[in-house]
């Protein structure tokens, strides 16, 4: 079997955590080996950069800062983990890649959008998904979520962020429909992995 890429995207609340569980679980039901992955995150060097990006005390770290550390990260994972996963046919299942930096420094911090696309080139090492899938849900329901709890230093920029993080997401899938689908994250959990899985149902090869 080849490898396949997929990414679980949103904005923050949207429940890609919850999705990535039930996703990763149906797949190797499937007798799929999936590697299930986080960013930033997914290596000891990319959960250093994580801690350092969502710190609430690191409330000064400009944009510029924010979109390298990400790229970082990324590139680190993609060459320690990533590659090497699908190369020997596994599939990757990442909660959040470079579309997240679209979405969240240009679309949320507004950086410029050309000087992102390219940076994401560098931090993916040009490792593009096989399918991107945005769970789209209201912003201010995924908003009042994921703030519940408490919340880190990128929810902290509030529900006008988020609604510019979501439009941004929304833009892509318009930009990319055979590699970005949205998926409607309303209602309950197993009705939104039906969705999720139905939107890979054309990845499998076997």
């Amino acid at each position: 079997m080849r490898g396949v890429f997929i990414t679980l995207e949103g904005a923050d609340g949207c429940g890609k955590t919850t999705q990535a569980t039930l996703v990763a679980a149906a797949l190797e039901a499937r007798g799929r080996e999936v590697v299930r992955l986080r960013e930033p995150g997914g290596t000891p060097i990319s959960e250093k950069v994580r801690a350092l990006l969502l710190d609430p005390a690191n409330a000064e770290m400009v944009p510029e800062c924010e979109l390298l550390l990400y790229e970082a990260s990324r590139a680190q994972l993609v060459r320690q983990v990533i590659e090497p996963a699908l190369e020997r046919g596994a599939c990757v299942l990442c909660d959040r890649y470079y579309d997240s930096t679209f979405a969240y420094q240009a679309g949320g911090r507004g950086l410029d959008e050309t000087l992102v696309r390219q940076s994401n080139v560098l931090g993916s090492c040009g490792r593009v998904p096989d399918r991107t899938l945005v769970l789209d849900l209201d912003p201010a329901l995924g908003f009042a979520r994921a703030t519940a709890g408490g919340v880190d230093r990128m929810e902290a920029e509030g529900l006008a962020f988020q609604e510019r993080v979501r439009n941004a997401y929304l833009r892509l899938a318009s930009e990319e429909p055979s590699r970005v689908r949205l998926v409607d994250a309303s209602g309950k959990k197993e009705e939104v992995t039906a969705r999720v899985l139905a939107a890979l149902d054309d990845l499998w090869g076997e």
